[in-house]
């Protein structure tokens, strides 16, 4: 069964930017430029009747496209010995809006459950689970000006993570082009 999740591609000069960034953090496992997204809804391991469903459902998404900019990076827990390294958003407010239209759109969809977590919009740069606290620190100081070119998404994704022993690879199962609720 795949796993699934609905996420924004993020464009090339972005990606190349979190490239740059991605070392002097020793013990680091660096996510990849192949790997980097924004993840709007985890859906985890579905059955092709709820993957059908779920491109159905997104179909029928209505949110209007929105600028998005990178800002800053942060890690997760946000208490406690740190796991992974992100880089977050400049403003929000859209992508969690979006988020909540992705939720709607799935709650139609019999097999998915709603995700308990709080929703954090960010990009994961690493998993940090093996570095040492101090260095993770310093990275989070030396990187805290992070600041991406804003782009356009008028485009969200539906991706399926399949598991390996060098890690995890996407491949985008479905597009949704976002478009303004109709008045």
């Amino acid at each position: 069964m795949p796993r699934l999740f609905v996420g924004i591609d993020l464009p090339t000069a972005v990606d190349d930017h979190l490239e740059l960034m991605s070392h002097g953090l020793f013990g680091a496992r660096w996510e990849g430029r192949d790997k980097f997204h924004l993840t709007l809804r985890f859906l985890g391991e579905v059955d092709g009747r709820v993957h059908r469903a779920t491109i159905d459902a997104l179909q029928e998404l209505e949110s209007p496209p929105f600028s998005l900019q990178l800002k800053g990076v942060g890690v997760f827990p946000p208490r406690g010995l740190p796991g992974s390294v992100w880089a977050g958003v400049a403003e929000p407010g859209p992508v969690t809006q979006l988020r909540h239209r992705v939720d709607a759109c799935l709650r139609q969809v019999d097999g998915i459950e709603p995700d308990p977590r709080k929703f954090a919009p960010h990009v994961t740069i690493a998993r940090v689970g093996d570095c040492a606290v101090e260095d993770v620190m310093g990275y989070l100081g030396a990187h805290a000006l992070l600041r991406s070119e804003a782009f356009p998404v008028e485009r969200i994704f539906l991706f399926s993570s399949v598991r390996s022993p060098k890690g995890s690879s996407y491949r985008i199962e479905a597009g949704f082009r976002l478009r303004a609720p109709a008045v």
